[in-house]
C-alpha cells in the first residue's frame, strides 16, 4: 500500500469528530435564541430545526487541514513527495469560501436578498480565476477547443457560479445536498488519487468526514435536540469547494495522456450532474414563464418524487440512484468505449429530459 494513503484516514476522521463535537453545541444555541428554520409552501419539514449546521463546516476543514499538514511536514519522511497545487489557487479557492461562508451565515441570521449572495458568489468565483484557474479548452463540446482568457474566465466564473447554486437550490429535503455532496466526493477522492493531486484529495477527504458526520445528523436527529440544516452557510461554502474540485479535473492536463483531459473533463462534471441538471431545467421552467430564475418554488426532481407518492427518504435513495448511474453511464461511455464527448453530454440530457416528461405525465395524471 501506498504509505501516503494512511494520512487521508486521520484527515477524515478529525474532520468528522469535529463536526459532531461542534453540531451538538450549536444545535443548543439555536434553541435558546430560538433560531430555527422558517416554514413556508416549500417546506417538507416538521418540527423546529436549526439551519446553522453549516457554521461548523469551514472551522472543521481548516483545522483539519493545518493540523494534519502541519504534523507531516513535521514528521513524514524527507522523501515522502506531497504534490503542492499552486499557492494562489489555495488562498484563493480559501478566500472565495470565506466569502460565502460569511455570506451564507448572514442569510441564515437575518436574511440577504438573493441580489447580494450572487454578487458574493461572482466575487468568490472571480477570485478562483484570478489564481491562474479557469477553463481553457472544451475538448470538442460544440466543435470548440482551445478557449482565449476573454471567454475562457467569464465561461469559468459562469459555471462556479452555477454549481454552488446548483448544491444550494437542491438542498430541499434531508440529506439530499450533503448525500450528493459525499457521492460527488468520494468519485474525486479516486481520480484526485490516481493523477497524483494529493493536496486536493485532503481537501476532499476533510469535505467528505464533514458530509458524513453532518448527513448522519440532519437525516437521523431528532428536531430540538441534534437535527439540523446546513442552510446557506453550508450549501454555499461546499457548493464553491466542490466547483472548485470539478474545475481543478476539468482544467488539469495529464503529462502521460492516461487518463485524458477530454476524459477527466467528462469526468468532473459527472460527479455533479444530477444537481446541474435539474436546476439547470427549473431555471429554463421559470424563465419561461417569465419568473425570476432564483425564485423559489415545488419544480425540483425532489418535489417531483414526492407528488407521485414517494416518501422523503425514498425519494432521497432514489436520486442517488440515479446520480450514481449517471456517473456510470458517463465513465463507461468516455473511459471503455472512448465515445465523442458531445455524445456523451447529448445522452446525459437526453435521459434526464425524458425522466422527467415522465415525472410531469405521472403528476398530471394523479391531478
Amino acid at each position: 500500500m501506498d504509505f501516503s494513503i494512511l494520512w487521508y484516514i486521520p484527515i477524515f476522521m478529525i474532520s468528522l469528530v469535529f463536526v459532531a463535537v461542534v453540531i451538538p453545541s450549536i444545535v443548543r444555541v439555536a434553541n435558546k435564541i430560538h433560531l430555527f428554520d422558517a416554514h413556508d409552501g416549500r417546506k417538507v419539514h416538521s418540527g423546529e430545526v436549526s439551519r446553522l449546521g453549516g457554521i461548523s463546516f469551514l472551522p472543521a476543514i481548516l483545522f483539519t487541514l493545518l493540523v494534519v499538514l502541519a504534523v507531516m511536514t513535521r514528521f513524514l519522511p524527507q522523501d515522502f513527495h506531497v504534490e503542492f497545487i499552486p499557492y494562489t489557487e489555495i488562498m484563493m479557492a480559501a478566500a472565495g469560501c470565506i466569502l460565502l461562508y460569511l455570506g451564507g451565515l448572514m442569510d441564515d441570521v437575518i436574511g440577504v436578498s438573493y441580489k447580494s449572495k450572487f454578487l458574493l458568489q461572482i466575487l468568490a468565483s472571480c477570485l478562483l480565476c484570478c489564481s491562474g484557474l479557469y477553463i481553457s479548452d472544451l475538448h470538442g463540446i460544440l466543435g470548440i477547443h482551445a478557449l482565449h482568457p476573454v471567454i475562457g474566465i467569464p465561461l469559468t466564473i459562469m459555471v462556479i457560479v452555477f454549481i454552488v447554486n446548483s448544491i444550494n437550490l437542491i438542498d430541499g429535503i434531508d440529506g439530499l445536498a450533503s448525500g450528493l455532496s459525499i457521492l460527488a466526493g468520494v468519485g474525486f477522492v479516486y481520480m484526485f488519487k490516481r493523477i497524483g493531486m494529493n493536496m486536493v484529495l485532503a481537501l476532499d477527504m476533510s469535505m467528505l468526514g464533514v458530509m458524513l458526520m453532518f448527513y448522519l445528523y440532519n437525516t437521523l436527529g431528532k428536531p430540538g435536540v441534534t437535527k439540523i440544516f446546513m442552510g446557506d452557510t453550508g450549501s454555499l461554502t461546499i457548493g464553491f469547494i466542490i466547483a472548485f474540485f470539478t474545475l481543478k479535473l476539468c482544467c488539469f492536463e495529464t503529462p502521460s495522456g492516461i487518463p485524458s483531459s477530454e476524459q477527466l473533463f467528462v469526468y468532473g462534471i459527472s460527479m455533479i450532474l444530477v444537481p446541474v441538471l435539474d436546476v439547470f431545467r427549473v431555471f429554463i421552467d421559470r424563465i419561461r414563464e417569465g419568473r425570476n430564475p432564483f425564485t423559489p418554488d415545488k419544480k425540483h426532481i425532489h418535489h417531483k418524487l414526492m407528488a407521485i407518492g414517494f416518501s422523503m427518504r425514498k425519494t432521497r435513495w432514489i436520486i442517488f440512484a440515479m446520480n450514481v448511474v449517471f456517473i456510470m453511464i458517463n465513465i463507461l461511455m468516455s473511459f471503455v468505449l472512448e465515445l465523442d464527448i458531445n455524445f456523451v453530454i447529448l445522452t446525459a440530457l437526453t435521459i434526464w429530459i425524458l425522466f422527467n416528461m415522465y415525472l410531469t405525465r405521472r403528476i398530471t395524471n394523479l391531478n
